[in-house]
């Protein structure tokens, strides 16, 4: 019952639902916006939190603009090969430290934790019991903390382009074109995973890129909701989801981690999802 409780209860597109018995039924009926600890979650996005977010969206975006108007300017054909090499380097990286950072705030610490709970682990325990909460958050709350996370590089290269020389920028530029799109990645993955649980009203350029795999597809995203969501963790293009499931890198490090502290695997998780009432 447990497994077919999950796939139900896990976000599912256009298409025939499982049947279930009038015990999965009233069960799966918790889930979504109207589960107890949806509800819950949903309420400790704060005022403060807002602002957070606005200030660093409009922060991060007035940065990557500053930031390519200066690698525009120095652009070369020359340049192009290492450029192409650090795009695909970027979107590779990109999307291994968005697995690392989903999968640690999937499964260790506590919305109760200082700061951090409220403010980062929030979002993660509510997205998995309410899947498509994402999809009704508008842009700010979709990427403000992603916004963040960018902003400490987004001000080193902009302090670069206005301290140094045009000579040492050229020679510079292959790496700091690697960091823009590394950059660019880790601001938009959020967006993109919340593309990947939009199955109506997509843009068709958005659509495509998902169908190439160029950006994480729905359906390949639909098997981290699976509960107990213990794998698929990478967000941004998923392309390192599968050879990282295949030598079971997540279960090692959760082994690793269990071995040295005591301490269960999304013990959290489960907690706000076994909330009723």
């Amino acid at each position: 019952m447990a497994g077919r409780v999950a796939m139900a209860g896990a976000e599912d597109g256009p298409g025939q639902q499982p049947e279930l018995d009038e015990d999965e039924a009233a069960y799966c009926r918790r889930w979504g916006a109207q589960h107890a600890g949806a509800r819950e979650l949903a309420a400790l996005y704060s005022p403060g939190k807002r602002f957070q977010e606005w200030c660093c969206v409009v922060l991060c975006f007035s940065l990557i603009a500053h930031n390519l108007v200066h690698l525009l300017l120095l652009a070369r054909w020359e340049h192009m090969p290492l450029v192409i090499l650090g795009v695909v380097a970027g979107a590779l990286i990109a999307d291994f430290l968005s697995g690392l950072v989903h999968w640690g705030a999937d499964t260790w610490g506590s919305v109760e934790l200082p700061i951090v709970g409220k403010a980062f682990i929030r979002p993660f325990r509510e997205h998995h019991i309410d899947p498509t909460a994402i999809t009704r958050h508008d842009f700010i709350e979709t990427n403000g903390d992603n916004c963040l996370v960018t902003l400490l590089p987004l001000l080193n290269m902009a302090y670069k382009f206005c301290t140094q020389s045009r000579e040492a920028l050229e020679q510079l530029y292959p790496w700091e074109c690697f960091v823009f799109c590394l950059i660019i990645f880790g601001t938009f993955t959020n967006q993109i995973h919340k593309w990947s649980h939009t199955y109506f009203g997509l843009p068709r350029w958005v659509t495509l890129l998902q169908d190439w795999h160029i950006i994480l597809p729905r359906k390949h995203h639909r098997i981290h909701h699976v509960s107990p969501h213990e794998t698929y963790f990478c967000i941004t293009t998923g392309w390192l989801n599968y050879p990282l499931e295949k030598i079971g890198f997540w279960r090692r490090l959760e082994d690793i981690i269990q071995g040295l502290t005591g301490e269960k695997p999304r013990a959290d998780d489960m907690k706000w999802a076994q909330k009723i009432k």
